[in-house]
């Protein structure tokens, strides 16, 4: 059985908050672990250590078939080397940190990742790309990618690019609709990514893949967790996770021979 990690979701220290008060809990949410365990996936939370912990991220990693990024706070512009134009953008610098460090790890470990809306951000970041800070003010003429009053059931048309693996993923079927829930996206393309999907009609970067061969790391910015798998109108998730599963049954494979 695949053993898959979550990278976590943060809620740091608040003395407001009426539960755990100052204290950080780190969490997943629960559509996308229905979702790895609906094709037989143990999914685990990788906790973030201590900076003096005898566990580090090494450690584990090592007890993981892939990581997959979740979704979540924005990407602090600081870790792609801007300043935020809002202080409500000033999004999540110690989970960056930490995501960065899963990535690299895990790559280096030649086990396969996945990221999902933010996680589409963040590794687009660690290969030094950039983000837009939000879409509605630096791109005034692009659709509305984020309605927190019906959130995930806002939806738009992707398109494939031509020869993709995604493409190649998806042959045969027509349907081209997901969700969208976000406000930042991907600016400037990280080194050695390519562009798999974009959104219609305004362009934005919807799925981005490392170009190696020898690792595999692919993320998309919709949330395929949400789709409904009875709803034929929406792009079907599986095809995504398999190919990522696949993957992992690969290095899983490897690693005992």
């Amino acid at each position: 059985m695949l053993k898959i990690g979550l990278s976590s979701c943060f809620f740091h220290s608040d003395p407001q908050r009426p539960i755990f008060k100052g204290k950080t809990l780190l969490y997943m949410e629960q559509s996308i672990t229905h979702w790895l365990m609906r094709e037989g996936v143990m999914p685990f939370l990788i906790p973030a250590p201590e900076q003096n912990s005898k566990i580090t991220i090494t450690d584990l990693l090592s007890e993981f078939d892939g990581l997959v990024l979740q979704g979540g706070s924005d990407v602090s512009p600081k870790t792609y080397g801007e300043k935020p134009l809002r202080p409500e953008w000033t999004g999540d610098f110690i989970r960056d940190q930490y995501e960065i460090a899963l990535i690299q790890e895990t790559l280096k470990q030649k086990k396969p990742v996945l990221g999902v809306c933010r996680g589409a951000q963040i590794l687009n970041v660690a290969f030094g790309g950039t983000l837009y800070q939000d879409i509605e003010t630096q791109i005034p003429k692009a659709i509305n990618h984020r309605d927190w009053n019906i959130y995930d059931q806002n939806f738009h048309e992707i398109a494939f690019e031509a020869g993709t693996r995604l493409e190649k993923l998806y042959a045969g079927t027509k349907v081209r609709k997901t969700n969208t829930i976000h406000h930042q996206a991907v600016k400037d393309l990280g080194k050695d990514l390519i562009i798999e999907a974009k959104s219609v009609p305004d362009g934005i970067i919807e799925a981005i893949r490392l170009k190696s061969t020898d690792s595999y790391a692919a993320a998309v910015q919709w949330h395929p967790e949400f789709h409904d798998s009875n709803d034929s109108s929406l792009l079907n998730s599986q095809p995504l996770l398999k190919d990522f599963l696949e993957e992992a049954k690969k290095a899983k494979k490897n690693r005992k021979t």
